[in-house]
């Protein structure tokens, strides 16, 4: 299935192919801020419809994770890793999805906070 989603302002928009099954609610100290729940997918299924030049990235501890998020209005819509083989990794933020009943979602609690 094909979602769309973008920030509050729209700047920030993206669409993602996959099989939406569940969602990650994370504890690590900066999700369990900014409340966002990740669905994570391969890289090459989120194609941005906006230059990834007009997003600005976050990172912190390691640098492992790429934090995007759009610089007008601060939602975070995704994260990137690349693992140590090479595979690319997006973190969707769904609560930016278009028409998504979030209720319908399973969510998974994940304890980030402990890694």
């Amino acid at each position: 299935m094909l979602y769309k989603g973008s920030c509050h302002c729209g700047k920030a928009a993206f669409e993602v192919e996959g099989e939406l099954t569940g969602a990650v609610a994370c504890n690590c100290s900066i999700c369990s801020r900014r409340g966002s729940l990740l669905w994570a997918v391969p890289r090459e299924n989120l194609v941005l419809l906006t230059k990834e030049s007009d997003l600005a990235t976050y990172t912190f501890n390691t640098g492992a994770i790429l934090n995007r998020f759009c610089p007008a209005c601060g939602i975070h819509t995704y994260g990137e890793h690349t693992d140590a083989e090479g595979k690319r990794s997006a973190y969707v933020n769904i609560r930016c999805f278009e028409n998504l009943d979030l209720k319908s979602v399973p969510v998974i609690e994940f304890d980030g906070a402990s890694v």
